[in-house]
């Protein structure tokens, strides 16, 4: 065995950006999941490391983690890195201008704690502030304009995990993001072709447009260098004074008078009053595995274990992995789950949610009994389940896994990409558009076609409902598989496969990071499918009853599995310049 890691160490550290073939020349006294790892009858293999391993959705900010693991920092230490070092290398999605979830797992303590650093409502919000004189929703004022954003938390959240639970200091884990965002990064193709295809929607903003497109309005190409020198100070600020370096001082300042110009309502007050919170995790557990995840208000940890409870109701592996059968079932359990997610999820600071009543298995037998075998429910005869007493499209995920098995699952966004598109003048700080994710008005779709009710309204130092879905599952009281992913309202399908995967269909983490996936958020209507899924089996289920659709790549998972064998990642292939390395 030690010969093997030898062997498999040296190659991923001789070529870190592929995907390693590995196998094992001698049985494994392993679970089935595990095995599939070396077997020849793998489709995909993933990366391998022995001590410690990142997976995220830009190189360099992989990169950046794995230096920390390998100076001596833990799994926390690396996260925080990882996200500054987003900020400056992937701006459509990371950030300090938006907000997030952290899910920490402390091997040591055995305990899981889960840090909500969510944007929150300006004070002066109100419910009707998305309304014309004529009571209808108007879609700019909550995506292209200063109403649209909230409070940033990035700042708060990662200086709060760092403070508790990560070793180094603030200046150690952001050297990184400053000098890149100072001496400038390499365009990728995949960030020319985004800046690109938003020009629009960034570019309308001056402070924008001259940051991200050149003087004379032409567009980076891949390989040139883009310099981030504001972003690059107000990093430093953070590295010095930690938060107050940006919710209070110059920093606050400009984001206020940026936020004002553009029409909101944002206060320096505002600024100074935001905290992140901790709150403790949602779990459940699915065929003998702890599923842990983000409570509200993210709706993805309920409603992940609230589908994955009706799942269990089946022979789920022996239905077949991505089957007409197996997929009428999860799309049923899909729509039952986001009718309920209209009805009930809201910030638990402002509304009671059901939380226990939601993830009971009992309630979700009587959900998996009204679905039908071999017909499609229309989502018109689905409500919002009667519960018994027993109580973004730019988003981006990371996982870290240290060498003393402590685990961070982080999901993070600005909302859409580049969130409102609008940079605080003089910070390099682009500014969410998170305010969108409420609900302007009950009934009526947000950006991602989601429905809402009273309890995800508009409300002065609220927070939106949000479908971000850090996952930890264990196994024997051990971090098992870290995920989760981008996607907006495909969030928590997408974390729901990558489980179901390994869990009912013995992949390994590369196989059930690449198979093809399904999507239905009870309302449209429809079952999105990637194109890859199979035609027979998209015919089957439009017999069965189900409206196809079939429509863009969902997700980038970026996941780590730990075995007896070693650690085990792999990126999503669905987005360009992500990568997992270990060490």
């Amino acid at each position: 065995m030690r010969s093997f890691k030898a062997l498999a160490f040296a190659i991923s550290m001789a070529i870190p950006f592929t995907t390693l073939t590995l196998t094992a020349s001698a049985p494994l006294s392993v679970s089935a999941a595990e095995t599939s790892i070396y077997s020849h009858m793998a489709t995909a293999h993933p990366v391998w490391a022995e001590h410690g391993m990142v997976a995220s959705q830009e190189a360099l900010a992989t990169q950046a983690g794995v230096a920390i693991l390998k100076q001596g920092g833990n799994a926390v230490d690396a996260a925080v890195a990882v996200g500054f070092s987003l900020a400056v290398t992937l701006p459509r999605a990371g950030n300090i201008g938006g907000g997030g979830f952290m899910l920490v797992h402390l091997a040591e303590q055995n305990k899981t704690v889960a840090i909500d650093y969510r944007e929150m409502a300006p004070a002066k919000a109100h419910k009707d502030i998305f309304l014309d004189e004529k009571g209808n929703a108007v879609k700019k004022l909550s995506r292209e304009h200063g109403l649209a954003v909230g409070v940033p938390g990035t700042v708060m959240g990662m200086e709060l995990a760092l403070e508790q639970y990560g070793t180094m200091t603030m200046a150690q884990v952001t050297k990184t993001a400053i000098d890149m965002a100072k001496n400038g990064i390499v365009v990728t193709p995949d960030l020319a072709s985004s800046l690109s295809g938003l020009k629009r929607r960034i570019a309308q903003w001056p402070s924008s447009a001259e940051i991200f497109y050149k003087k004379d309005n032409t567009d980076y190409q891949s390989g040139e260098i883009l310099k981030q020198p504001e972003l690059a100070n107000s990093l430093s600020l953070i590295a010095k004074q930690g938060s107050k370096g940006f919710y209070q001082g110059e920093t606050a300042e400009k984001i206020v008078a940026a936020v004002k110009a553009a029409g909101g309502i944002m206060t320096l007050d505002d600024l100074k009053q935001y905290q992140a919170i901790e709150r403790k995790p949602v779990s459940g557990n699915y065929r003998g595995y702890q599923v842990v995840s983000m409570p509200p208000p993210s709706s993805g940890g309920i409603h992940i274990i609230e589908m994955l409870n009706m799942l269990e109701q089946y022979p789920i592996g022996k239905l077949g992995h991505n089957s007409a059968a197996t997929l009428h079932l999860m799309t049923e359990s899909m729509k039952r789950a986001y009718a309920d997610r209209s009805e009930y999820l809201g910030d638990p600071d402002f509304v009671n949610v059901p939380v226990d009543a939601l993830t009971n298995k009992e309630y979700a037998k009587t959900l998996s009994k009204k679905i039908v075998m071999n017909r499609a429910t229309p989502s018109s005869e689905i409500k919002p389940g009667k519960l018994a007493p027993y109580e973004s499209n730019q988003t981006t995920h990371y996982s870290v896994v240290d060498k003393w098995g402590n685990a961070v699952s982080n999901t993070y966004t600005l909302n859409f990409s580049y969130g409102s598109g609008l940079v605080a003048k003089g910070t390099g700080i682009l500014l969410n558009n998170e305010m969108d994710d409420f609900s302007a008005k009950p009934g009526v779709p947000n950006g991602f076609g989601l429905i809402g009710g009273e309890a995800n309204a508009v409300e002065g130092r609220k927070r939106p409902l949000s479908s971000m879905s850090p996952t930890i599952v264990m196994k024997d009281g051990k971090p098992y598989i870290v995920t989760g992913s981008p996607g907006g309202s495909r969030i928590i399908t997408t974390t729901l496969q990558v489980i179901m995967n390994v869990i009912d269909h013995d992949f390994n983490i590369a196989e059930a990071t690449n198979a093809a996936r399904v999507h239905h958020q009870w309302l449209p209507d429809v079952l999105r499918v990637e194109h890859t899924l199979n035609l027979d089996t998209r015919q089957l289920l439009e017999e069965k009853g189900h409206k196809i659709k079939v429509n863009n790549s969902m997700g980038s998972t970026q996941s780590i599995m730990v075995t007896e064998q070693g650690i085990f990642g792999s990126s999503d292939p669905r987005r360009a310049g992500s990568a997992t390395i270990g060490y």
